[in-house]
């Protein structure tokens, strides 16, 4: 993901890492060269002309609009709801970690190591629901933050963040079985872990349900044969301009469509994706913190692609 502090309108213009011109160009470079063809032939196909009033376009750009505008707004909303529960993933993580290090009656040098393993526990847990999401796989981290014993129970299973939810509540049981915590506390913690399976059932339900396809297909339909018409609307209209105004009106409709697409899948690693490694990071670093686990310094930048 893309955090970019705010630029002049003249550099705006020139942006090239964020914008989905990239994927674009070849669609925007074949529109052109069709544009170019039928200014060449004034818009006949052989001896026939191809009468299209620009009038026609008006209604169907307004038409299409409307319809890009409600697409747009349901892509959004899949964005935005991702953002928010990774936002209150990062919320009940630093609460746990808080609770485990203050509400836990026993200071021994022993209870801090196992209170920053359990931490230790936490930051895996993001990590592993990031590679889910991202059908990727999680060991090498992982194992970087698991004992062996955690390790081996969670590696072959298929939900792994859930899996490792259960190592956690065995693990506040037992404190609560020595007697370091109170009934009171017990559920406080609980009520975090489940917080957390909250968290991670939002996000497969967006993983797992993307928007219908028929919407999909009918807007990248609709919005191509839109762009290979329309020479034939303005060819008469604007005479040699008209390339370049059926290029610009193309990139418009090209360009929201493909950003439709991208962030209506927002735990992907596109640019404009969510940016889940970053996330993990400022997380296990807070709670490391807290648990004064010693760490790197964390590296923060608003200027290029972080994730």
């Amino acid at each position: 993901m893309i955090i970019r502090e705010r630029t002049n309108w003249l550099k705006m213009l020139f942006i090239w890492k964020g914008s989905v011109l990239r994927k674009i160009i070849p669609q925007l470079l074949i529109i052109t060269l069709f544009s170019l063809v039928v200014l060449y032939f004034k818009g006949n196909i052989y001896d026939y002309k191809v009468h299209l009033n620009p009038a026609i376009f008006t209604l169907l750009g307004l038409s299409l609009a409307i319809f890009m505008g409600f697409c747009n707004s349901a892509g959004y909303d899949r964005f935005w709801e991702g953002r928010k529960l990774w936002g209150s993933l990062v919320i009940e993580t630093r609460s746990l970690t808080r609770q485990v290090l203050t509400l836990i009656n026993d200071n021994s040098e022993d209870s801090k190591i196992k209170k920053q393993e359990f931490v230790k526990m936490i930051a895996a847990f993001c990590w592993l629901l990031n590679f889910q999401l991202r059908s990727k796989n999680a060991d090498d981290k992982i194992q970087e933050l698991l004992s062996t014993e955690n390790f081996e129970k969670i590696r072959n299973k298929k939900f792994k963040p859930v899996i490792l939810l259960n190592i956690m509540g065995e693990w506040i049981n037992k404190q609560n079985h020595e007697k370091n915590m109170d009934t009171i506390v017990l559920t406080s913690m609980d009520n975090r872990l489940n917080e957390l399976s909250h968290i991670v059932g939002g996000c497969e339900r967006i993983a797992n349900t993307p928007l219908p396809f028929a919407y999909s297909v009918l807007l990248h339909r609709t919005v191509y044969l839109y762009c290979f018409w329309l020479p034939f609307g303005l060819v008469d209209v604007v005479g040699f301009m008209m390339p370049v105004i059926v290029l610009f009106i193309s990139y418009t409709f090209i360009a929201l469509d493909a950003i439709i697409q991208e962030i209506s899948e927002p735990f992907g690693e596109e640019e404009n994706d969510l940016a889940l490694n970053s996330l993990c990071k400022t997380i296990q670093f807070s709670i490391f913190e807290q648990a004064q686990i010693p760490q790197p310094e964390l590296e923060v930048s608003n200027s290029y692609f972080i994730d």
